[in-house]
């Protein structure tokens, strides 16, 4: 495939406008839609050089797309590598990832921290196939170290995590990956290429959900893995051809138009979280506020100097409780008072959403495991969107206030 030929050094936000596959024919200046499952060969011959991999060239829907192309090459760019690859969703890129990486009785150190399904599925789901992985608390440089094993294959971080917003050392992680002869893969989806470029910070791997920021609106699915060519090619493109963990061309065009406007909404966006969060910690009915800008977090310093100097889009807070039960009664009242935030668990929409983690989004946890990553039944996440941030406050304020 052949993509447009941009000067070398652009910005992620020139990047996020301008790559792409080269014009059809036609000259279309907004990026095409191809909407098809096959492709003609121009002979027998350069069909069977397609499929052997010996030529470039489109066959089969489930192989490659040019509108799934300008995504992938948009994406990489942003990310500052060699190239990347995209999925159905953000977690079946992280299956293509352990499908493609790991084989029976390989290692893995993850975060405790993680979003709830990535601990199942690498935990549980892939425990069952002899995958083998340690839960480390995310902050804890010592404890990753402690963690690995000589079958230890990969590191995998998510930073900021869901929904604490805790923060990683990434190139401290990296370090530690490096000299055990293992990778570090990063999960990027609440800062984005905009806030964070984990590469550049000696990370192997990033992995993106495009449902989130990339998309912007809550519109569709996607996923994606950023690395080096030659991983993208030999490891996790295999996967796959043979596991169908396509991206749906429409899906693609979707992410690849809200690309176009990421660097504007995750800086506005950020501004908004962060003046929120600011206020939140003045309401005497919040016990806690967890978010990356705010001095009083653990891990502030580091999250500015990796996330250049902005906070992200999200944040969490816990209402002042008694015991859980309580809890869970009082995180509820807050969130069924509101008429203007929508009560739903995606992030990254225009629209500012809230949700109750310890049911939901990490709702097939044991209870163990979420005492573990510190997700108690009082907690709220707020994904940050567009709104005027005084009528965000005012619509939380309808259930604080009310608490009694």
């Amino acid at each position: 495939m052949t993509y447009t030929t941009l000067p070398e050094g652009l910005h992620p936000d020139t990047l996020a406008i301008r790559a792409a596959v080269e014009r059809s024919q036609y000259g279309e200046n907004s990026e095409a839609l191809y909407l098809t499952s096959g492709y003609v060969q121009p002979s027998a011959e350069a069909a069977a050089r397609r499929f052997a991999g010996d030529e470039e060239g489109y066959t089969y829907g489930r192989y490659g797309n040019p509108t799934v192309a300008s995504f992938e090459q948009r994406l990489a760019g942003m990310e500052r590598t060699e190239a990347a690859i995209s999925t159905a969703s953000g977690m079946s890129a992280i299956l293509m990832m352990c499908m493609g990486l790991l084989q029976s009785g390989d290692h893995v150190v993850c975060s405790q921290s993680m979003f709830g399904s990535t601990i199942k599925l690498i935990g549980s789901d892939l425990a069952k196939f002899g995958v083998q992985s340690t839960f480390v608390a995310q902050t804890d440089v010592d404890a990753w170290k402690a963690a690995v094993r000589p079958n230890t294959k990969l590191l995998f971080a998510e930073t900021p995590t869901n929904p604490l917003t805790e923060v990683c050392d990434i190139a401290a992680l990296a370090d530690i990956a490096h000299k055990a002869g293992a990778l570090l893969a990063v999960d990027n989806c609440f800062a984005t290429p905009i806030l964070q470029r984990p590469v550049e910070l000696g990370a192997d791997i990033i992995m993106h959900s495009g449902t989130k920021f990339l998309d912007g609106q809550g519109r569709v699915m996607a996923g994606a893995l950023c690395a080096s060519q030659q991983m993208v090619v030999e490891k996790f493109l295999p996967v796959l051809k043979s596991g169908g963990m396509t991206l749906a061309p429409f899906n693609a065009w979707v992410v690849l138009k809200g690309l176009e406007t990421l660097g504007i909404r995750m800086r506005a966006q950020s501004e908004q979280a962060m003046a929120l969060a600011q206020w939140l910690e003045t309401h005497p009915a919040v016990e806690r506020v967890f978010y990356p800008g705010l001095d009083s977090h653990p891990q502030h310093q580091l999250a500015m100097a990796q996330q250049g100097g902005l906070g992200g889009a999200v944040l969490s807070f816990a209402v002042n409780t008694g015991n859980p039960d309580e809890a869970r009664r009082r995180a509820f009242h807050v969130l069924d008072s509101m008429q203007v935030v929508s009560l739903a668990t995606n992030l990254g929409d225009t629209k500012t959403m809230a949700a109750h983690p310890a049911s939901t989004s990490h709702g097939r946890m044991t209870e163990a495991q979420r005492q573990a990553a510190g997700i108690g039944q009082g907690l709220i996440r707020v994904a940050v969107g567009l709104e005027h941030i005084e009528d965000i406050e005012a619509d939380l304020t309808r259930g604080l206030d009310t608490l009694t």
